[in-house]
């Protein structure tokens, strides 16, 4: 890989554009499910609370985990299709 720029820069990207995804529902999840729409999900019953306080407390938290291991599944992936493996 390290003798074909071209190679490094398709890795590159395609890396920065999981990262900026994962980034993305990340923050959707945590500030928006859990604090600017929560009111509108106020209405949703989860667990005995609502669904914005569920978001708040723990949906977030699992979301988080989630994107850890789709982000380490997914780069194992990358790493393969571009001969960067760890073997």
């Amino acid at each position: 890989m390290a003798d074909n720029p071209s190679n490094n820069n398709a890795y590159w990207s395609a890396n920065v554009r999981i990262i900026l995804i994962s980034l993305v529902i990340w923050a959707l999840v945590s500030f928006g499910f859990g604090i600017l729409l929560r009111p509108m999900l106020s209405g949703i019953a989860v667990g005995g609370s609502d669904l914005g306080f569920w978001f708040a407390q723990q949906g977030s938290i699992i979301v988080f985990l989630a994107l850890i291991f789709y982000y380490a599944w997914r780069m194992n992936k990358l790493d393969a299709e571009h001969g960067v493996g760890e073997e």
